[in-house]
């Protein structure tokens, strides 16, 4: 009797360490193909490429993992007062209690302004390729105005579609942004051919600046984000030093406090985290191994012996793809970024 407890209780922890992403696509694969497309149908592009991914990725899903994922699913629904608050103020005020005004002000940002945003939000749905098409003959302000709004890693994609000399002024001027009067959303609007919802009366928007700046040059491939950045410095060494000093990199999770380090190897995949670590620093392989059990890094540590050679791009990808997720965690106020990318307290 107490083997069987002992067993369920191991079988129940396993399903727990079942990452958020592998969740939501188990759940979605449990509904069938209409539900599952109109739930995809309001969710963002990145939530719905991640998703997806998972998705493509699922193989031989047990019945308790089913079961497991549609109970936590009927808990959290369950704990739902099916009452929407649609208030700006309300927003605002819940997310700064929550995040503080530093991190949740991007957040705010994203949230509120996005409604009135479509023409945008739809250039997040595109080939980083076509959107460097439709701005490449814009005006570098309207180029930066684009890039900085869209996420740093579709930012960092499209950048790198655009001439050397273009690129290098579109960053700089996205590190120069501040905020962005409603003519200019209009302007934008006019080329995008999309129309806004709001008045005259609109605020003005919080975009751009060093650290957005920074986030898009974290997501660069390292020849593109090596060059430009000795541009930069060329043109404001002392930009480019701010900018350096706020880029949070792989090497950089060293400085992750152990509790963060932990949440974030529950929400990475082993396979991304085995290429990831073929090309990291020994400090860092310590941090991962000293944040599981015992047990797990052997296993991590036999995985990583096995696998033969890994190509840089891959490695890089892999690197990125944790980074990724460790923004996307930060972001929600989950877990704190150290290093580079903290202000000193």
């Amino acid at each position: 009797m107490s083997e069987e407890n002992r067993q369920d209780g191991d079988k129940k922890q396993l399903r727990r360490k079942i990452p958020r992403v592998e969740q939501a696509a188990i759940l979605l694969m449990s509904l069938g193909e209409s539900d599952a497309a109109e739930i995809l149908r309001h969710m963002g592009p990145k939530e719905v490429q991640r998703v997806g991914v998972a998705m493509a990725q699922m193989k031989d899903v047990s019945k308790d993992d089913v079961s497991f994922v549609l109970n936590e699913f009927v808990d959290a629904v369950g704990g739902q007062t099916g009452l929407g608050v649609g208030n700006d103020d309300y927003i605002r005020a819940m997310l700064t209690q929550a995040l503080g005004d530093d991190k949740a002000a991007s957040l705010i940002d994203r949230i509120l302004i996005g409604g009135n945003t479509t023409g945008l939000d739809t250039l997040k749905w595109m080939e980083p390729r076509a959107v460097g098409d439709i701005i490449r003959y814009e005006h570098p302000q309207i180029q930066a105005i684009v890039i900085s709004y869209l996420d740093p890693d579709q930012a960092a994609e499209i950048l790198a579609t655009l001439d050397e000399k273009v690129r290098l002024d579109v960053m700089m001027r996205v590190a120069a942004l501040e905020s962005i009067q409603p003519q200019a959303l209009q302007e934008l609007n006019d080329i995008l051919e999309k129309q806004f919802s709001g008045g005259s009366g609109a605020q003005t928007s919080r975009i751009g600046g060093v650290k957005r700046a920074a986030d898009i040059m974290n997501f660069m491939d390292r020849a593109i984000e090596g060059g430009l950045m000795d541009s930069i410095k060329d043109m404001d060494p002392d930009l480019a030093s701010t900018i350096e000093d706020l880029m949070f990199v792989f090497d950089n999770l060293v400085e992750v406090d152990d509790r963060g380090i932990q949440a974030l190897l529950r929400e990475v995949s082993s396979d991304v985290l085995v290429v990831a670590l073929k090309g990291a620093d020994d400090s860092v392989k310590d941090k991962i191994f000293r944040n599981m059990s015992k047990r797990a890094a052997e296993l991590l540590q036999d995985d990583l012996e096995a696998k033969g050679p890994v190509r840089v791009s891959e490695v890089e990808t892999a690197q990125k793809d944790i980074i990724t997720i460790a923004r996307r965690m930060a972001e929600a106020g989950e877990i704190t970024l150290g290093g580079a990318g903290e202000e000193m307290m």
